[in-house]
């Protein structure tokens, strides 16, 4: 379970461009990680939806946007074009990036309990450190408070 104040692991990211990275590759940079249950769902539309309309904020601020969940590249390269997303999703199939963020966890959705992805979101530093952490979310107002606490954060 990642923790504020933890280190993130340098883990290999499949992104919805198509391109290959690392969690590495974004040192020196902050990150805003957010993690979601399902591609083209209400409420994962809705936090895409929002992270996008803010992404020149975030950009402003110094901050990468990426989306992570299990579902395929090919349904990451679907829903990113038909939101028009300006951000990278990360396709997370093995749940390499879940697991050592923490955040499959045991779940119910109307009385059925299931294990899958507890929406979260991480702030982390240029650095590679943990800045903030958000779990579970609630997706109204979600990208503005993360936008507010790296504008916050970046003060200190």
């Amino acid at each position: 379970m990642a923790e504020l104040g933890d280190r993130i692991p340098d883990l290999p990211l499949t992104l919805s461009s198509g391109k290959s990275a690392t969690l590495g590759d974004y040192a020196g940079k902050w990150l805003v990680l957010y993690f979601y249950p399902k591609d083209s769902t209400p409420g994962c539309t809705a936090e895409g939806l929002e992270f996008n309309a803010l992404l020149q904020n975030f950009k402003r601020a110094g901050a990468q946007v990426l989306g992570v969940s299990k579902d395929s590249l090919k349904s990451h390269q679907n829903f990113s074009s038909k939101q028009g997303f300006k951000f990278d999703l990360v396709s997370d199939a093995d749940e390499a990036v879940c697991n050592a963020f923490g955040v499959i966890q045991p779940k119910k959705l109307y009385g059925r309990e299931y294990v899958g992805i507890v929406r979260s979101t991480f702030l982390i530093d240029p650095a590679g450190v943990i800045r903030e952490k958000w779990q579970p979310v609630k997706v109204a107002g979600h990208a503005q408070a993360v936008l507010d606490a790296l504008k916050a954060a970046k003060r200190q």
